[in-house]
């Protein structure tokens, strides 16, 4: 693999002919070590259960009111992603918990019929500094996802059944002030239902990249998630210099 460094060098040297190494950008067709699409969905998975904070991606309807909230006209069509709660609490572990306040854009957006993407990265536990560890000295080499998908209600004998109110508080305990019959707003919980997963485990030469099938997102065991470990779980690894065959060895 060219490293980013290498290839930034070479694209200043006069006289020089760079090409952009496209396996930084997707999977290499030689190398079959990365890991598999399943392998991936249940890191998507472990993710999902170790994050409670993501982006939450909606379109602003066309016929959209601007009157509430003083909003600038011309704005049917335009995404927005906002910063949310969710937690992993529906008896479908693969669908996220959220408490939807109403009077939230997001939430206003989705009434108003548009799709949902719910977008999360890995953050490592910080054991020392990121800069030394193989993996973590670059946001870009770490894994992030998308669940494109759409809101629906939780029934509320559901949300008694599985005790998802007290699951969602034991993420998030001053989330309490908004939940359902609050004095504050009007909320209600949903969940995502998720339609597309889209992973990007790291740089491409040694992560899967594309679109995880719904059928291996849901298929996904607790056991396969409890067992695996991401980056930093299992310790860290020093990075050392690689020959790129091009440019020497470099500290990557």
């Amino acid at each position: 693999m060219l490293p980013l460094l290498a290839f930034l060098t070479l694209a200043l040297v006069p006289g020089s002919v760079a090409q952009t190494p496209q396996h930084v950008l997707s999977n290499h067709p030689q190398l079959n070590d990365i890991p598999t699409v399943h392998e991936s969905a249940i890191l998507a998975r472990r993710i999902l259960n170790l994050s409670s904070i993501a982006t939450l991606s909606t379109i602003f309807p066309s016929d959209q009111d601007p009157a509430p909230l003083s909003s600038p006209n011309n704005l049917g069509g335009s995404p927005i992603g906002l910063i949310d709660y969710y937690a992993s609490c529906d008896p479908t572990p693969h669908e996220p918990t959220i408490l939807a306040i109403s009077i939230a854009t997001s939430f206003r957006n989705a009434r108003a019929g548009s799709n949902v993407t719910l977008s999360l990265r890995y953050h490592p536990p910080l054991h020392h500094h990121p800069g030394e560890d193989i993996y973590t000295y670059s946001p870009a080499n770490l894994p992030r996802f998308s669940l494109v998908g759409h809101i629906e209600p939780v029934p509320r004998s559901q949300v008694q059944k599985y005790a998802m109110d007290a699951c969602f508080l034991a993420r998030h305990p001053d989330a309490v002030a908004w939940t359902p019959g609050n004095a504050i707003h009007e909320s209600w919980w949903a969940r995502l239902v998720v339609e597309q997963v889209y992973w990007i485990g790291g740089f491409g030469d040694r992560a899967y990249i594309g679109w995880i099938p719904i059928m291996d997102w849901r298929n996904v065991t607790n056991e396969e998630v409890e067992n695996a470990r991401l980056v930093g779980e299992h310790g860290y690894k020093k990075r050392r210099g690689l020959k790129t065959g091009l440019t020497g060895s470099y500290d990557f």
